[in-house]
C-alpha cells in the first residue's frame, strides 16, 4: 500500500466543506450510523469499543484485557463483530507527517539488555513500523515493551498480536459500517502552540477527508486547544472534549471539572463531552445540565465494564459508553433495550404509553444501583 506525506495546503478548511448540522445523531446501529446528521434521538444508546475490542491492561489477570493488540486493525474488526457503533482509538503524527494509531507517548524496546525509549512523534513512519510484529513474512521486528503506571516495564504480550498501523490503513481495512472515534492524542507534559496544533490536525484531516467517505467519524481530545482548533479547522465532523471531570487535577483549569468542560464546549462550538464515568456518578446533577446545554454526553472508564454501571447510565439519559469488554457490554445493552421496548409496548397496551418518565426507581433498578455502589466507593 502506498502512503504519501501531506501538506497542510491540501486539507479542506472551514468554508470549503459542507456545513455541519446542529448536533450529531446518536443511535443504535440498525443501519449505518451517521454522526453528521441532525437531531439527537432520546432513548438511544451508543456502545464504543475502547481502542478496538478493549485496551491492553497488561497488569490484569483477566485474559479478556489482553485478547487482541489494542489500536490494531484486527482489534477494530473483532469489535465490529458485535453491535458496537464506533471504535475509539488514539492518533498521533510521526516526524515525517504520517498519522499513526498508537496510545502511549513513548515506544519502548530492548536491545542488548538495555531498555530504549523514544517518543512516538519523534519517529519516522519506517522507524515506527520497525517495532513489533511485521507485515512482511519472515521479517522480525524490534521487541515491543510497555511501561505500566507503577513504573515497571514488561513485554507487551497479547493473545492475538498485530502489526502497528496508520490511520489510513484503518480506513482502508476496517468494516466501513463501523464508526471511528478518533482521539487526538497529545502529551500532557508538553506545551503546544496553535501553529503546531494546526499542522498536526491538518495532517490528520487530510487522511480523514480522503478516506472517510460515508463512515461516521467523531473527533475527541483531552487537549482543550486541540479540540478548539479542530472545530475551527472543519465543520463536517463532531468534536468532543474529553475530561476526567475533576478525578485528577491538572495545571490547565479547563480540564478540572465538568463545569469547565461545559464552558469550553459552549465557548468554541464543540458538540459534546466524554467524561470519566466516576465524575458523572459523583455529580449526577451534571447530566441534565449538560443536556440542557445541547451537548451530547459519553463516558469512559473501568466502571463501564460493569453492566450495572452501564444500565444506570442508560436510565440517567447518558448517550453512550466507551468500553473494554465489548462482547459482554453489547450483550447487556441489547438486553436493556429489549426489556425497555417490551415494557413500553406493555404500557401502551394498557393505555400508559403517554405517561411521563417514572419519578422514582423500580425495585429492579434499585437492585442494580445497590450492586453498583461497592464498585463506586472503592476509589
Amino acid at each position: 500500500m502506498a502512503l504519501t506525506a501531506v501538506h497542510v495546503s491540501d486539507v479542506p478548511m472551514m468554508g470549503h466543506v459542507p456545513e455541519m448540522q446542529p448536533a450529531p445523531a446518536l443511535t443504535r446501529r440498525s443501519e449505518p450510523l451517521d454522526m453528521r446528521s441532525a437531531g439527537e434521538k432520546a432513548g438511544k444508546f451508543l456502545v464504543v469499543g475502547h481502542r478496538g475490542k478493549g485496551m491492553n491492561l497488561l497488569s490484569s489477570s483477566d485474559p479478556r484485557m489482553t485478547s487482541f493488540k489494542e489500536n490494531s486493525v484486527a482489534s477494530f474488526n473483532a469489535a465490529g463483530k458485535f453491535p458496537v457503533d464506533l471504535v475509539e482509538f488514539d492518533v498521533q503524527v510521526t516526524k515525517d507527517n504520517y498519522p499513526i494509531i498508537f496510545h502511549d507517548n513513548f515506544i519502548l524496546t530492548e536491545e542488548e539488555g538495555q531498555i530504549l525509549e523514544k517518543r512516538a512523534t519523534d519517529l519516522t513512519l519506517e522507524e515506527f513500523f520497525s517495532y513489533g510484529p511485521q507485515k512482511q513474512s519472515g521479517k522480525v521486528g524490534k521487541s515491543l515493551l510497555r511501561k505500566l503506571k507503577d513504573g515497571r516495564v514488561i513485554d507487551w504480550n497479547v493473545g492475538t498480536d498485530s502489526p502497528l498501523c496508520t490511520l489510513e490503513e484503518a480506513f482502508q481495512s476496517v468494516d466501513s459500517h463501523l464508526g471511528f472515534n478518533i482521539e487526538l492524542k497529545f502529551d500532557d507534559n508538553l506545551v503546544y502552540q496553535e501553529q503546531e496544533l494546526t499542522r498536526i490536525l491538518q495532517t490528520i484531516l487530510h487522511v480523514v477527508f480522503q478516506h472517510a467517505h460515508d463512515r461516521p467519524v467523531v473527533f475527541s481530545s483531552f487537549q482543550p486547544d486541540a479540540a478548539q482548533v479542530m472545530r475551527k479547522l472543519q465543520c463536517v465532523y463532531p468534536v468532543y472534549f474529553l475530561t476526567n471531570g475533576g478525578i485528577e487535577t491538572y495545571t490547565d483549569s479547563r480540564r478540572n471539572s465538568l463545569d469547565e468542560a461545559i464552558r469550553h464546549c459552549l465557548s468554541y462550538g464543540l458538540h459534546g463531552i466524554v467524561s470519566e464515568v466516576k465524575a458523572i456518578f459523583r455529580n449526577p446533577t451534571m447530566v441534565p445540565r449538560i443536556k440542557e446545554s445541547n451537548l451530547a454526553l459519553l463516558t469512559y472508564g473501568q466502571l463501564n465494564n460493569v453492566p450495572e454501571a452501564v444500565y444506570m447510565q442508560h436510565l440517567m439519559g447518558i448517550n453512550g459508553v466507551i468500553v473494554d469488554l465489548v462482547e459482554e457490554i453489547t450483550g447487556s445493552v441489547s438486553d436493556i433495550i429489549s426489556k425497555d421496548e417490551a415494557d413500553e409496548e406493555l404500557g401502551k397496551s394498557v393505555g400508559e404509553g403517554k405517561e411521563e418518565k417514572r419519578p422514582k426507581f423500580s425495585q429492579r433498578e434499585l437492585a442494580f444501583l445497590f450492586k453498583l455502589i461497592p464498585e463506586l466507593v472503592q476509589h
